[in-house]
């Protein structure tokens, strides 16, 4: 599953211990009092009791977690929880990796393997939908004194932080049409009076999710409503996934103008890149653009070495391999300590490389395979050096081992040509077991 925007293991806020959270029992005969009251014409007239109602509705929503948050151990949440033991635990496979999922009678928490707590699900609500029915009493108490109450300003901010907490928890769990009700709930929630903040990750999530569900209308509403908020996503995400939906839409011109205009102002977005590359491949326009639009961007930044690496894979896309490898290697020049040029080489001939195998076994002409062979380790053989260089130069310890382990694989196919190849390939073996490079 893709990565949403910010990710999925770190959520928009922890629920910190709070002594006072009530049991399921006690949250529901406060809420049923506070909604009494409500139906009371005197009471209902003042404001401080729809805030009541509203602070029950929150501890009815809070009663089920307790003092359970996310990030704790299960050393600390055996102190918590006390005699509160699971009734069945088991290993389950997320959008976030494996977990252990151990399972209550009115929630189940989920665990990464380093026995942190990572995801809380609900399962048994005091009360169904409580923070929507929260926030609408908030919302009732600012329209009676319509002014920033500092309990209804503070009951909205916590209302919407909690509806974040839920579709990032339903994204994890791939409960992608949950996540994106969520979103759209606490970019609402955000934007509700007394608040009245922009909440842009949230809008910007919604339209992400409402893209992977193929739901394009309401994508392209988030988007273009992030546009107008100045807000791109990560790397001017959001121009790609537009262009995406005009393609999709059969909008070829407004895909263009969508993605170049992304495309100046975030020349090393690869997705910008990818999509651009695929409308002038496939409309058969000049791709001539593409090199003129990175040259604007080369005299606004010369010193900026991504660039090269960006017309190294548009060569690289278009087959033009001799100038990819230029363009890749002029990233060097213009700074020693960028890797992602050798990096980009060397994935260029490894990419290569497998396609030969492939091809070597779909053919049943042994003169043939042969010679498909001899282009594949040649091939392979490419890779080792700017992959080396790459490794050499990387002071980003997981861009290390992630090279590493193209290293490792091109040395085990020549391993016995050498006692060095041998002693490479168990070098960089060592480094993808063990995660660490020393």
């Amino acid at each position: 599953m893709k990565k949403i925007f910010l990710a999925l293991a770190i959520f928009a806020s922890l629920q910190v211990v709070n002594a006072q959270v009530k049991s399921a029992s006690a949250a529901k005969q406060s809420l049923d009092k506070a909604i009494e009251n409500t139906q009371n014409p005197k009471k209902a007239a003042k404001a401080s009791t729809w805030i009541s109602l509203g602070k029950a509705y929150l501890d009815a929503y809070n009663a089920p977690i307790a003092n359970v948050y996310v990030g704790a151990s299960l050393q600390e949440l055996k102190l918590i929880m006390g005699n509160e033991k699971p009734i069945s635990s088991e290993q389950v496979q997320t959008a976030s990796g494996q977990m252990t999922k151990d399972t209550y009678a009115d929630k189940n928490l989920y665990f990464n393997q380093q026995g942190k707590l990572q995801i809380i699900e609900v399962t048994k609500p005091v009360v169904e939908n409580a923070l929507d029915k929260g926030l609408e009493a908030y919302g009732k108490a600012f329209s009676i004194e319509n002014k920033k109450n500092k309990d209804v300003l503070a009951g909205v901010q916590n209302i919407a932080k909690k509806f974040v907490d839920d579709a990032y928890s339903a994204y994890s769990l791939g409960n992608i049409k949950g996540a994106n009700e969520n979103f759209k709930k606490a970019f609402a929630a955000s934007a509700q009076k007394p608040l009245e903040v922009i909440d842009t990750n949230s809008l910007y999530n919604q339209g992400f999710t409402a893209w992977t569900l193929g739901d394009n209308a309401q994508a392209k509403e988030c988007f273009e409503k992030c546009l107008e908020y100045n807000y791109y996503g990560e790397g001017g995400e959001v121009y790609s996934k537009l262009g995406d939906i005009a393609t999709k839409e059969g909008d070829k011109a407004g895909s263009k103008a969508i993605l170049e205009k992304g495309f100046q102002k975030f020349p090393g977005s690869q997705s910008i890149l990818i999509g651009l590359i695929n409308y002038y491949v496939t409309s058969g326009e000049n791709t001539d653009q593409l090199f003129t639009l990175l040259d604007a961007a080369k005299k606004n930044e010369p010193t900026n070495a991504s660039l090269y690496y960006v017309e190294g894979n548009i060569h690289n896309q278009l087959g033009n391999t001799q100038k990819a490898v230029e363009a890749y290697e002029k990233c060097a020049t213009i700074n020693p300590e960028y890797e992602f040029g050798y990096i980009g080489e060397g994935t260029m001939y490894y990419n290569q490389a497998i396609a030969l195998q492939d091809k070597a076994q779909k053919e049943l002409d042994d003169t043939k395979y042969q010679a498909i062979v001899k282009e594949f380790e040649t091939a392979l053989k490419a890779c080792i050096v700017p992959f080396e260089k790459a490794y050499s130069i990387t002071k980003d310890e997981k861009v290390k081992v992630g090279v590493a382990e193209y290293l490792k694989n091109a040395y085990y196919r020549f391993r016995s040509e050498s006692a060095d190849n041998q002693a490479k390939y168990e070098k960089y073996d060592n480094v993808v077991k063990s995660g660490k490079t020393e």
